[in-house]
């Protein structure tokens, strides 16, 4: 069996994750203290205790999902005897979550990590004011023909590929009447849902680029090494392990499309037959299931699923 483990975004968050893994494992509790101190707050307190909309914050749903994706995975390792080196021929996260697989290789510390997507997350919602973007989810339509309905929707603003998710879900991001055009343009396409999402700033687009050099800046002061596994980039759907590429990669995703159907493709068609999504929900573990069909699918985020990973031996 060949495993890759993969790392949740945004929209998997919910009040009191990762709290069963502190109250049961030290390891995990260092995790959340250390993010606590990294960005001088009680980040734990917010992700265990809400209110809900505190924790939806771009800035602190982006350090929070995280957290928790670290705290299962160090407990993978003492609990588990976990070594992503030995055990793991890739690591991948979805857009926030790509810190999280840089963190779990330890190309990251989980302190910078937590600082960066602190800065992400603000600079994120900083670069367009509210109301003024939006994203929508298509549901039925292949990558190409969701760029088509980009193209056609264009002249009304930014439109572009956002996400491109799998299972003929793709998400568009821009200038909210664009993508607005781009539901109808969508729906006469022949797509099976076609809605708007609640988020609130226009993600993985051009309209993102304040936010791309705010990202550009932090990162030249950090130390980024050599991961200990390599690390399939949403940028480019390949395995990098150079941090200067890395670098390059982290500032990129932030304008570009997630490509997470080629990234688990490519994982899959490179032999990867097991996928554990650590962290929060089972978001990826839906996706991976749809888009790798041979491979398994399955979650780790609460103290059982750490006791089943036990018990069948990895």
């Amino acid at each position: 069996m060949t495993t890759a483990f993969v790392f949740p975004g945004q929209g998997s968050q919910s009040v009191g994750m990762g709290k069963a893994l502190a109250d049961a494992f030290p390891a995990a509790r260092r995790v959340f203290d250390e993010v606590d101190g990294a960005l001088s707050q009680r980040l734990s307190e917010i992700i265990w205790n809400g209110p809900a909309d505190m924790l939806t914050l771009t800035e602190n749903a982006q350090p929070a999902l995280m957290a928790v994706s670290l705290a299962a995975m160090r407990v993978l390792e003492e609990e588990a005897g976990v070594d992503l080196k030995r055990d793991a021929a890739f690591v991948a996260g979805h857009s926030l979550g790509e810190y999280s697989a840089l963190a779990a290789a330890r190309a990251l510390s989980i302190a910078d990590a937590a600082r960066l997507l602190r800065t992400r997350g603000l600079a994120m919602q900083k670069a367009v004011p509210v109301g003024k973007g939006a994203m929508a989810a298509l549901i039925g339509l292949e990558l190409n023909e969701v760029r088509l309905v980009a193209a056609e929707a264009a002249n009304a603003g930014i439109c572009a590929a956002a996400n491109d998710n799998g299972g003929g879900q793709v998400v568009l991001s821009g200038d909210k009447l664009a993508v607005e055009r781009a539901i109808e343009f969508a729906k006469s396409r022949g797509a099976k849902r076609a809605m708007l999402l609640p988020v609130s700033a226009p993600f993985h687009c051009s309209l993102m680029q304040p936010a791309a050099d705010a990202m550009a800046e932090a990162l030249a002061k950090v130390s980024v090494k050599p991961p200990a596994v390599p690390v399939v980039a949403n940028v480019l759907a390949r395995p990098i392990s150079d941090p200067a590429e890395i670098v390059r990669s982290l500032i990129a995703q932030v304008t570009a499309t997630v490509r997470w159907r080629e990234s688990v493709l490519f994982m899959a068609q490179a032999g990867v037959t097991s996928f554990y999504e650590v962290g929060a929900g089972k978001v990826l573990t839906g996706l991976n299931k749809r888009i790798a069909e041979a491979a398994t699918a399955s979650s780790i985020g609460v103290p059982d699923d750490i006791s089943r990973y036990k018990a069948a031996g990895g």
